[in-house]
């Protein structure tokens, strides 16, 4: 599980954790906020199994953040508690109200930070403007991005996009889908990224209703997945969970037990 910051693999086995998304107290009580609270929930996932941690900084606010003084202190003290697992982040647009440009400077000013305090790498949206060029931004900080595939039209996105960036994985990511539907939705995403001949490697995962069933499609399929407050709450029983180690303990149970069927 060595990591060492800079331009490597960051390769997934098994399982990341999200530890927080967008999601504040009210979603859960434990959801972690400021850095402190970060690291002491990634040491806890990691310590449940997770490989890779992906959170979302916040600023004095409370919201999330891109700044560089708020990005490079939520991933220096989750990597002074996990300083042997890759840590990585969202660009998500809506993090920067929905402007491309601003979004585009700030992720620029990452390069700036110590790499004690760079992140590992970044999820790009597909389907967010600007995308190919803020993975392009990252690659030159030496930052790996992380291409966020949501839909059909997104694969076709990130096909068109060609070879010059260096993406470190697929996330195909199912959202605002039913628990019913989310097998059918991933394989329809995963069927076409083969059909594009895109033969990045894949980590696939659901939000909310989704979450569960693509755990263990993920387990049977033998992809790495995530799983983390980011994305759902409840256990697969409905159940609440007590935070983000017991999540991902869960998971890796029900990916383990998937693989073997």
């Amino acid at each position: 599980r060595g990591c060492e910051h800079g331009w490597m693999d960051h390769r997934i086995e098994r399982i990341k954790v999200c530890l927080n998304g967008g999601r504040g107290r009210g979603d859960h009580p434990r959801v972690p906020l400021s850095p402190a609270e970060l690291a002491e929930s990634a040491a806890g996932a990691v310590a449940a199994g997770a490989e890779a941690i992906h959170l979302h900084p916040r600023g004095g606010d409370g919201r999330e953040s891109l700044l560089a003084a708020d990005v490079g202190a939520a991933v220096a003290a989750v990597r002074r508690a996990c300083p042997a697992i890759p840590a990585g982040v969202s660009t998500g647009l809506w993090i920067a109200d929905g402007d491309p440009m601003a979004r585009h400077a700030a992720v620029a000013a990452w390069a700036g930070l110590p790499s004690s305090a760079r992140p590992d790498f970044a999820s790009v949206n597909m389907s967010e403007p600007g995308s190919p060029a803020l993975a392009g931004v990252l690659q030159t900080a030496g930052i790996q991005a992380e291409a966020g595939v949501w839909s059909v039209d997104d694969a076709a996105r990130l096909a068109a996009a060609g070879p010059a960036t260096r993406w470190l994985r697929i996330l195909v990511e199912i959202i605002d889908v039913p628990a019913a539907g989310a097998v059918t939705a991933a394989d329809g995403i995963l069927g076409r990224l083969d059909e594009l001949g895109v033969t990045i490697p894949r980590l696939l995962h659901g939000e909310q209703q989704a979450c569960w069933p693509l755990v263990a499609h993920a387990g049977r399929l033998g992809l790495p997945t995530r799983i983390g407050l980011e994305d759902t709450v409840v256990g697969p029983d409905g159940a609440a969970v007590s935070g983000n180690a017991e999540l991902t303990q869960l998971a890796l149970e029900i990916l383990a037990a998937s693989a073997r069927r």
